[in-house]
């Protein structure tokens, strides 16, 4: 294919119907290079398998910072998002009208207006914290440590295990992981090393027939000194254990007479969350035919960490046919890829 002297983005398909297509960037290297194209990846709800409103939202490239969604007693739904144009145009008419048309083509059927306006001094008082996430759970949700002993209803029945190593190479430090293959592994992988501004010079991922994932990456420190401080990689096994036995949280509490679903995920360093949550959430309560009542997204300081947190209120009435456990677990595994 020759050698690429200028940014480029190049998408080769696979010999044969199945194989997996690479997909080949050129462009300056930088801290966090991996987290940030691996997030792209995730965007368009495609795997790395080597090496709804929602979705038109993130195809404009449209980030949603706050979303309130109420039923009305007719049955009618209003959804206010308040979103981001990582394209800084929203403000002009021709990119309103573009993602009001991606709106109407895809929810022609439901429908019944559209309107966007830029959001005034209510943003502000909107997105302020909200002081009552339940107690009783918060503890163990937004947890930043593995618990000791068996595992509960939050972990998988194999966490993740991770090693550092300065002997094998003489300029890197090579990170081993081996750990169960989910929907956004990579990212999860990257965002943490980008966090801890680690760059990845290269690696070797490896699936195998039991969904298990043995990956070797090739590192070094911003500065380009190998990591050798043992407290630096102390904590990074455990940040990595973690995001990659627990990159999400979702749980069901009552809060009085309702019952909500809680769904949480870490927030980059650099202001970035993940990827077609919401979706997902959504996706996974449809296929459970759970309807919604409102839904609130917020960001949180919890634990020195900053946090996006999803309140999904459920429709009462569901709820005597689904168990609660049924819907932690029904959208715990949309949201991991299971």
């Amino acid at each position: 294919m020759g050698i690429l002297y200028e940014d480029s983005v190049v998408i080769t398909s696979g010999e044969k119907q199945g194989d997996p297509h690479v997909i080949t960037v050129n462009c300056p290297d930088k801290t966090g290079l991996g987290c940030d194209l691996c997030r792209i990846i995730l965007l368009f709800g495609l795997s790395i398998s080597r090496g709804d409103v929602t979705e038109v939202l993130c195809e404009l490239e449209l980030t949603i910072r706050r979303v309130k969604v109420s039923t009305a007693p007719d049955g009618k739904m209003m959804d206010l998002f308040f979103i981001t144009d990582t394209r800084e145009l929203l403000h002009t008419r021709k990119r309103q009208e573009e993602t009001m048309h991606h709106l109407k083509m895809i929810l022609a059927d439901v429908l019944m207006s559209c309107e966007i306006e830029l959001a005034g001094p209510e943003f502000t008082a909107c997105s302020q914290r909200s002081p009552n996430l339940p107690s009783s759970i918060s503890e163990e949700l937004f947890s930043l440590e593995l618990p000791h002993g068996p595992s509960n209803r939050h972990l998988p029945s194999h966490s993740a295990v991770v090693s550092i190593d300065n002997s094998i190479s003489r300029s890197h430090t090579v990170i081993q992981l081996l750990c169960l293959d989910h929907k956004g592994l990579m990212y999860d992988i990257m965002r943490t090393l980008k966090d801890y501004n680690i760059q990845v010079s290269y690696g070797r991922f490896h699936l195998n027939s039991k969904g298990k994932c043995d990956i070797e990456l090739f590192t070094m420190q911003s500065d380009g000194c190998k990591i050798v401080d043992p407290n630096k990689k102390n904590a990074l096994c455990s940040r990595l254990r973690m995001e990659l036995t627990r990159p999400l949280r979702a749980a069901v509490v009552s809060r009085g007479p309702d019952t909500e679903l809680l769904v949480a995920n870490p927030v980059e360093l650099s202001g970035r969350g993940r990827p077609l949550v919401f979706h997902d959430i959504t996706l996974a309560l449809k296929q459970l035919n759970m309807s919604i009542f409102s839904v609130e997204i917020g960001r949180h300081m919890i634990h020195g960490r900053e946090w996006e947190v999803y309140r999904i209120l459920l429709d009462e009435g569901d709820i005597v046919w689904v168990q609660q456990n049924k819907i932690e677990e029904g959208v715990r595994n949309i949201l991991m890829g299971w």
